[in-house]
């Protein structure tokens, strides 16, 4: 379960909201699951853990799956949802299988089409973690603290 918090002043001169999803890697990295600022909502990379769990290890398409369900709840903290987003980066450790990521990537996000850029990168902080997904989404004032 995530917690919602507002403070003072973004790049943009305006309020924010951040979200958490109470994993310990937040505070120990010093990140937030997501931020909204403005008319926008930014979610920090996610990947195949259900909680602090690792799940789904060796199969490409249900770790994207897995990673788009936790930026759909980071969203969800904010008020917003995947139907707001307008932008992905999927970050995958096998090119190869980009067949794998975009199904699931596409079922997700099949209708909404938003723009979306997939690269390689040599690793991600597990070895078992083939896919993490970022996602930026678009909602007039949602970056406002409520009163």
């Amino acid at each position: 379960m995530g917690v919602a918090s507002g403070t003072a002043g973004y790049a943009g001169g305006g309020p924010e909201r951040r979200f958490s999803s109470g994993t310990s890697w937040e505070p120990a990295v010093g990140y937030s699951r997501a931020v909204a600022a403005g008319d926008f909502a930014y979610v920090s990379g996610c990947t195949s853990v259900d909680g602090a769990e690792f799940v789904h290890p060796g199969d490409a398409y249900a770790q994207t799956a897995q990673a788009i369900s936790n930026a759909a709840a980071g969203l969800a903290g904010l008020g917003a949802s995947l139907s707001d987003v307008v932008q992905t980066r999927i970050y995958v450790t096998d090119i190869s299988r980009w067949r794998e990521y975009g199904r699931a990537h596409g079922e997700a996000f099949g209708d909404i089409r938003p723009a979306t850029t997939m690269v390689q990168v040599a690793a991600l902080i597990e070895p078992e973690m083939l896919v993490e997904v970022e996602v930026v989404a678009y909602r007039p004032g949602i970056g406002r603290i409520p009163c």
